[in-house]
């Protein structure tokens, strides 16, 4: 039994209907595929086994570009490659002055929160008054949902120390960053 002060424990995502159609769509594609391939060798082994040919089929090399997209649909790494490429692509989202400020250091998929960290406390707050416009035109960049929070933090203070000249009740350093 958990008390006042404890959190509730943290419940996994249902998945969403988007997410259900995606697996429901990937499993079919994949059946289709392999009924078409067990079709496909049926044939070639009434023309007297495999042979290649002027034609494409199955056994053809794929182009790189191909097989990557192919990896990323297989997979369900669409929206993380998408974000990867708006971190690298960052300065360009948010303008330069910004970006020389804050950075992005990570995406967390299943509560579509992007963390920003910002180098003064000055900027956090810019960034956190900006956060609404950025979400918006992060999600036209990524399509609708994939971003729903921007999380800003400020910057990291020095390690803490405790030792005999620790003023009682003080938080150190943290009275003054963050």
């Amino acid at each position: 039994m958990s008390s006042p002060q404890e959190p509730a424990p943290k419940k996994a995502p249902e998945p969403s209907g988007v997410d259900l159609a995606r697996v429901a769509l990937r499993a079919a594609k994949e059946q289709a595929r392999a009924r078409g391939d067990a079709a496909q060798q049926k044939k070639q082994a009434r023309r007297g086994g495999l042979r290649s040919g002027a034609r494409a089929d199955g056994r053809d090399p794929m182009a790189l570009g191909s097989a990557i997209n192919r990896l990323l649909s297989e997979r369900g790494w669409e929206a993380p490659a998408a974000v990867g490429g708006v971190m690298g692509r960052w300065p360009e989202i948010v303008g330069e002055d910004v970006a020389k400020h804050c950075e992005p250091e990570r995406y967390d998929e299943d509560e579509r929160v992007l963390v920003v960290r910002c180098d003064s406390t000055a900027w956090a707050t810019n960034l956190r008054l900006l956060a609404p416009t950025l979400v918006a035109r992060l999600n036209e960049d990524l399509g609708h949902g994939a971003v729903r929070i921007i999380k800003v933090q400020g910057p990291g203070g020095p390690a803490r120390r405790y030792g005999p000249l620790r003023a009682p009740g003080s938080t150190g350093p943290g009275d003054t960053y963050g």
